[in-house]
């Protein structure tokens, strides 16, 4: 049953709608994936049992005439979405044992349109982190290697847990949240596609918090048409979620193939950085040329403070990190590690329970925080946020999307750079801009680095014009006709 595991979910959809396969068949291929690849440490929870009782059910509902959207494929969750009695902890040993009384919005809209989950994907704690190598779990591996390399490659941060299941065959989708990049650069990073809405289409309710006013839910499959088929079952206005947006969903397939003739798509020259690859620059000259040639406009655009993006986000974000995590104390749930007193109580358990990367942004939004800097860098780093935002308003007062790359080089390998905090940020330097003005973007895979390690190109558009970013990643994964795969190194 291997071939099903290369369905996409359009194909899978199609051929149980034609009675010529069945959610528990693909669920059962899908599942011996899962259990057959376990080095890759994709998965921090299997739910195997409950997936084949949801397949079964999806079954007898399309026997019925009751499909969703979803009905009936299996799908990765990543473990940062609080899923009902199953292991949700952040991939942090903090919240050792918990397993919510309650469903995450988006995992209960995906389940309400007939999805299966296969378990809980590994990530980095709490989503901090560019490679999946801060977890308390363990990293994760790449199904990808270097050519003639056999060395461990990351696949991308956070969600590599999700995107490394994705590339590598074992989940038909999965679900990632983005922060400043962590849907779309580890899609990237596995030859996969990462879409992140904009801020507010999905709910964030069920969602452990890293960054309250960056979270954001998205899908990870291995095609657009995928990411259009995913996020129409994902997103939706929520009344739990104060930020959620009251504004209907479209049916994104719909208009998916139009083209991108006559449309006007920028090409910002900030995003032209020192010591970039330049087999990076190239791949984006040829992007540029795919959309020319499918009759698009190409416009050389400005965004001027996108220099000043990266260190703006990390301020903001290891503020709201240092306030939501302040939750976690060892007395309601999770771990605890006994002290003298209450407050030892809670100096024991937030130092055993927390990872380093995590601690150290703590300490820097605490810092920033703190009395006598609030309005020397929060503060600014709003107002900076402010700016970069304005940049892309007007921007979109004259084009209808923006092509960039999704990351300054390629993977890399495990160890090469947890040991320099810097480095790894800057993995995030061309999708941080769009998380800060809450702006949608994708990753589509679009060609092979020198190394043959997967490369990609990102779109952002306009809030809520998730219609056009995803026309127009069509439009690129049509032209690019990205075919390549892993190979099945991690099989059991």
């Amino acid at each position: 049953m291997s071939e099903l595991t290369e369905l996409t979910i359009a194909e899978a959809r199609d051929l149980m709608a034609k009675g010529e396969t069945s959610a528990k068949e693909l669920t059962e291929a899908h599942v011996a994936a899962v259990e057959a690849s376990r080095s890759l440490n994709a998965f921090i929870a299997e739910t195997a049992d409950q997936a084949m009782d949801m397949a079964a059910r999806s079954d007898d509902r399309r026997a019925a005439g009751e499909a969703g959207v979803m009905e009936g494929i299996p799908i990765a969750m990543k473990d940062l979405f609080c899923t009902f009695g199953v292991h949700s902890q952040a991939a942090s040993h903090i919240l050792d044992g918990f397993k919510p009384p309650y469903e995450s919005t988006v995992s209960a809209n995906l389940w309400n349109e007939g999805a299966v989950m296969l378990g809980k994907t590994n990530m980095d704690e709490f989503a901090m982190g560019s490679s999946n190598e801060t977890s308390y779990y363990g990293p994760v591996e790449n199904p990808w290697r270097r050519a003639g390399d056999n060395q461990s490659i990351v696949p991308g941060g956070s969600s590599g847990g999700s995107a490394s299941a994705v590339g590598a065959r074992i989940a038909m989708a999965a679900t990632g949240t983005d922060t400043g990049g962590s849907i779309r650069q580890p899609a990237a990073f596995t030859g996969t596609v990462g879409m992140k809405p904009t801020y507010g289409r999905c709910s964030r309710w069920g969602i452990v918090a890293f960054a309250s006013s960056l979270d954001q839910a998205g899908p990870m499959t291995r095609s657009v048409r995928d990411a259009a088929i995913m996020l129409r079952a994902m997103a939706g206005f929520d009344p739990k979620d104060s930020t959620s947006v009251d504004t209907p969903v479209p049916n994104y397939e719909d208009g998916l193939t139009d083209g991108v003739k006559g449309m006007k798509i920028g090409v910002p020259k900030e995003y032209v950085v020192d010591n970039m690859p330049a087999e990076i620059e190239a791949l984006w000259q040829q992007g540029i040329d795919w959309l020319r040639d499918a009759g698009a406009e190409i416009v050389d655009v400005s965004l001027p403070h996108t220099k000043y993006a990266l260190p703006a986000y990390y301020i903001v974000a290891p503020a709201e990190c240092s306030s939501n995590l302040a939750r976690y104390d060892g007395v309601r749930y999770g771990l605890r590690v006994p002290g003298d007193d209450l407050t030892s109580q809670y100096e024991n358990t937030r130092a055993e329970g927390f990872g380093a990367e995590v601690k150290r942004r703590i300490l820097i939004g605490t810092y920033v925080l703190s009395a006598g800097y609030y309005d020397a860098y929060y503060l600014k780093a709003q107002r900076i946020r402010t700016l970069i935002a304005n940049d892309f308003k007007t921007v979109f007062d004259d084009v209808d999307a923006i092509l960039t790359p999704t990351a300054p080089s390629a993977a890399f390998a495990l160890g090469e750079k947890s040991d320099d905090p810097i480095a790894m940020y800057l993995n995030d330097v061309f999708t941080v801009p769009a998380s800060l003005a809450g702006l949608p973007g994708i990753s589509v895979p679009a060609g092979l680095a020198n190394d043959g390690l997967p490369l990609g190109l990102q779109v952002i558009g306009h809030a809520f014009e998730e219609a056009k970013v995803l026309r127009v990643g069509q439009a690129l994964e049509d032209a690019a006709g990205f075919s390549a795969k892993p190979e099945n190194w991690w099989r059991a």
